[in-house]
């Protein structure tokens, strides 16, 4: 009596290590496929305004820092740029979005002090300020920024401690 296993009616009952390591090797080539397509991709995708706006105010804030010397940052409308200026002279950045936006600097939140106008069904606030600083410690002017673009205007509260967002309970448009 031999000491084979009994032969399945259909020939054989599994897959060969050699079958297993080329599918293994075919899903790891379409997974790097996928992988650098769809960085690619999110790469070559335009910037958003608010996107461009906090890299302005990371550039900035770094130079303020490394720099050791105050720099203050305003929007030019007319060039679509920001403007960075110290005693040591300017940088522009490049306010170029996918989309149109405008963009507004305005004074902290204060009680009792409001100033704003209803524009196409949009609140939009009107008191405005011509730039803000950012100091040598790391620390920024306290503001807001208005973004205003085709499917209406966004506030963001600035952390002056930060200079990053402050979060709040606003529902996500």
């Amino acid at each position: 009596m031999s000491a084979t296993a009994p032969r399945s009616p259909c020939g054989r009952g599994g897959f060969t290590l050699l079958e297993v390591l080329v599918t293994l090797a075919l899903i790891a080539l379409l997974t790097g496929v996928l992988v650098v397509g769809a960085n690619s991709l999110l790469r070559d995708r335009p910037k958003t305004p608010e996107e461009l706006f906090w890299s302005a105010v990371g550039e900035v804030r770094k130079e303020a820092l490394l720099g050791n010397r105050d720099v203050r940052l305003r929007f030019d409308p007319a060039k679509g740029e920001f403007v960075a200026s110290s005693e040591d002279g300017g940088v522009r950045y490049p306010f170029v979005a996918k989309e149109t936006a405008e963009l507004d600097f305005l004074p902290p939140k204060s009680p009792g002090t409001f100033s704003a106008m209803l524009v196409g069904g949009e609140l939009i606030e009107t008191q405005t300020m011509p730039f803000v600083t950012f100091y040598r410690d790391g620390t920024c002017s306290p503001f807001r920024v208005q973004l205003k673009t085709r499917n209406g205007a966004r506030v963001l509260e600035i952390d002056p401690w930060t200079c990053a967002p402050i979060l709040t309970n606003q529902p996500v448009r």
